[in-house]
């Protein structure tokens, strides 16, 4: 077997119209949301960790290069480990209050600490 494609095509294989033209829709893909428009959750989390807290940052609309990026730079501001997976940004340890004035420092406006 070869491999297959990754193009996004939305299903089209093939057309038997000979005046058929594909046009990829990247609309969807400049769609950009300012950080000002972006409702950020922090909450922390011990559930299926084996009781090591760790500090969850949700809400993120950005494609996943960005997201990796804020990641990034969120574990080097707060000085600790970390990952980003699942749309989600996970850093070791209780860091929201760190977490929570450096993103508004960045321009981040709804940010709030969810959960107890």
């Amino acid at each position: 077997m070869g491999k297959k494609s990754k193009k996004n095509r939305d299903g089209v294989v093939y057309s038997t119209n000979p005046d058929y033209e594909f046009k990829l829709d990247l609309d969807g893909d400049l769609d950009e949301v300012a950080n000002s428009d972006q409702r950020i959750r922090i909450l922390l989390d011990k559930k299926r960790r084996a009781g090591k807290a760790v500090t969850l940052i949700t809400g993120y609309e950005g494609n996943d290069i960005e997201l990796q990026g804020l990641g990034k730079s969120l574990k080097s501001h707060c000085g600790v480990g970390g990952s980003v997976k699942d749309g989600e940004i996970i850093l070791q340890g209780d860091q929201r209050d760190k977490a929570m004035a450096w993103l508004k420092k960045e321009g981040f406006v709804d940010v709030k600490k969810s959960g107890g």
